[in-house]
């Protein structure tokens, strides 16, 4: 009874305190929304007040609502996906290094953009050809790991490595592409690093039904996901059909960070590291969890791009430039890869 009570005090304290967690982490959400908003160039921050409020003059109403909102709106659905892509995935294959960019999805989705667009049969002007032609990436990638994996798809280190191997090769085929269209080169950049630059009202409306289909279906897998974490033996024990509740999470994962690669390219580390901080903040409840790595991305997608807009700016003056743009994938890659290895260092020596 003692051991039951051990195992049950943290989910039940993070249901009671996950609500109040989860206002918190909304509220945030604001805040860098209204940062992201007035970080650009070209209108100050009484412009933007002004247009809110149903002012300014022309041009001030035209970057506000038809260039900064909607590059806000899809920076925050993107970051959510990538975030709940993320955590259902570590959660299905039992591995907290299954992010999505390095279990085939990620560098698929980004391979099948860039194809298409080295075809001509898709680019930033039509993005409903980029979701397409994303999401066959992103599920050609993870279908590649799948098989791959065989018997030992439920082993996280195996899983591990064949991911590893597949996006590694996922990425060679993409820069065969870039060889042989180097043309596009200028346009595919964009996939390769991942930027909010450019994202009008259409990215949005096609963005945010498929990312709210896929959220709706991720929410009942919460518990099938808590059981998988548990490991196979467990969740069979108990009546689960782990290959079905696995090949589910998987499909889920892979059509949230489709359309989130479509939209936004490949930003680095996001779908690796949010999964980690929800965790940290809610425990291994993904009831609360799941919505908490949505938010959780959104913030870290969100701010990034905030502070990718205010060093184009620093950087723009300190040059003398007025065409410096840094991307919002260039700084979570590098923030990133940081905390990754704060973390992998944490890990090794409390070993």
């Amino acid at each position: 009874m003692s051991a039951a009570r051990a195992v049950a005090e943290p989910v039940h304290r993070a249901v009671r305190t996950g609500p109040a967690r989860i206002t918190a982490l909304a509220l945030l959400v604001v805040v860098v929304g209204c940062a992201d908003l007035v970080a650009g160039r070209a209108v100050s921050l009484a412009d933007v007040r002004d247009v809110l409020l149903g002012g300014g003059d022309p041009m001030a109403r035209h970057i506000v609502l038809q260039l900064r909102l909607p590059r806000l709106l899809v920076a925050l659905v993107a970051g959510a996906s990538l975030g709940l892509a993320g955590l259902v995935l570590q959660s299905a294959l039992r591995n907290p290094l299954a992010g999505p960019e390095v279990t085939g999805v990620t560098p698929g989705a980004v391979l099948g953009a860039v194809t298409a667009t080295g075809l001509g049969l898709a680019g930033w002007e039509s993005p409903a050809a980029v979701v397409v032609a994303a999401c066959l990436g992103g599920f050609a990638g993870a279908g590649v790991l799948w098989l791959l994996a065989g018997r030992e798809r439920g082993d996280p280190e195996q899983t591990a490595v064949y991911g590893v191997l597949v996006s590694a090769v996922l990425a060679g085929f993409t820069a065969m592409v870039l060889l042989v269209a180097p043309g596009e080169l200028g346009s595919v950049v964009q996939w390769l690093i991942g930027s909010t630059e450019g994202r009008v009202w259409q990215h949005w409306q096609l963005l945010w039904p498929w990312a709210l289909v896929w959220a709706a279906v991720a929410w009942p897998l919460a518990g099938p996901l808590t059981l998988l974490r548990c490991g196979d033996e467990q969740a069979a024990a108990v009546g689960l059909d782990t290959r079905r509740a696995r090949a589910a999470a998987l499909v889920c994962a892979v059509a949230l960070t489709a359309g989130a690669v479509s939209a936004v390219g490949a930003l680095g580390f996001v779908g690796l590291l949010v999964p980690h901080l929800a965790l940290a903040l809610f425990g291994a409840e993904l009831r609360v969890a799941l919505p908490g790595a949505g938010l959780l991305g959104a913030v870290v997608v969100c701010g990034a791009d905030a502070g990718a807009q205010l060093l184009s700016r620093w950087l723009a003056w300190a040059l003398d430039t007025d065409r410096l743009t840094v991307p919002v994938g260039a700084l979570t890659t590098c923030v990133g890869a940081g905390l990754l290895l704060i973390v992998a260092r944490r890990h090794t020596d409390e070993r």
